[in-house]
């Protein structure tokens, strides 16, 4: 989890100048999978919601879906259960990035996406 908050943070850093030069959605996607298949996702299915994330979701929704998942004091890194993950879903406060994370994650599992 802890990979999953470097990525996502990253991919802040990297888009700030290449917002403006139209280079943004291919990093910002490279990003998002780096830290999908750091935090233990296959390449496949990482690709897959990277790319359907990137497309519905703005730089400060990532964000918040970086800052909700992340492990707070006290919390397991990985390896947590659906009970865990329901209340760090819940923290991220923005239902349409939610909405887009899970159902990335659904379509991209069966196949779909």
């Amino acid at each position: 989890m802890k990979k999953l908050i470097i990525g996502l943070l990253l991919i802040i850093l990297l888009t700030g100048g290449a917002v403006f030069t139209g280079l943004a959605n291919p990093l910002v996607e490279m990003q998002v999978k780096s830290a999908l298949v750091e935090s233990g996702i296959g390449e496949k299915r990482a690709a897959c919601m990277a790319e359907r994330m990137v497309d519905r979701l703005t730089i400060p929704q990532l964000w918040k879906l970086r800052q909700g998942m992340a492990a707070l004091e006290g919390e397991p890194e990985e390896g947590y259960g659906l009970g865990e993950l329901i209340k760090r879903l819940d923290r991220v406060d923005d239902s349409e990035a939610v909405a887009v994370l899970t159902t990335s994650a659904g379509l991209c599992a069966i196949g779909i996406g």
